[in-house]
Formats: structure tokens, sequence, C-alpha cells
């Protein structure tokens, strides 16, 4: 499997029941629990202060990252994907 960093924004439609979201929040903390189990999301974070998140994932490529993985979120309709394809350095540490 490759590694990406995936920057994700989600922006809530102006207007979408607070149900809606509350709905869609819980579906996808219970999908990132299964994406995890799958070793497709390995780590996640969110910039202090700020509404997005980063996140270290594992996909057979980044067509497949979109498709089966990122694009299975409850609130993947509203997020933006930037995604990078990373590969380990050199001097990485977890590699010594």
């Amino acid at each position: 499997m490759r590694e990406f960093i995936a920057e994700i924004t989600t922006t809530i439609p102006d207007g979408t029941p607070r149900s809606e979201v509350e709905s869609r929040r819980a579906a996808e903390a219970v999908r990132a629990k299964e994406l995890t189990t799958s070793g497709n999301l390995v780590r996640l974070w969110r910039p202090v202060g700020e509404l997005r998140s980063i996140g270290l994932w594992r996909a057979e490529d980044e067509a497949g990252l979109h498709t089966h993985v990122l694009g299975t979120l409850p609130l993947s309709p509203w997020m933006k994907f930037d995604v990078t394809a990373v590969q380990p350095h050199p001097n990485d540490p977890g590699r010594l």
C-alpha cells in the first residue's frame, strides 16, 4: 500500500439541518474506526484553532484512496481533499 497525506476541509452547506450534521458526524466517527481497523487511516490531526484535518492514509493508489476510502466518509460530499503521495525519507527517524 502507498501512503498519502490528505488535508481535509469540511464546509457545511448553509441551511443544512443540525440533525443531519450531527447524524453525519456520528457516522463519520464510526467510519473512521472502520478505516483504522482496515489499515487505511493511520493518523489524524487537527491544526490548533482550525476546522480542518490532516491525515496519514494508506491505499493501493490515489484513485483508490479517493474512491474506496475518502469517498466513503459520510461527510465527503462537504469535504475538499488536498492529497499528496508520500514515501519515507532516508533520514526518517521512524526508520532508524
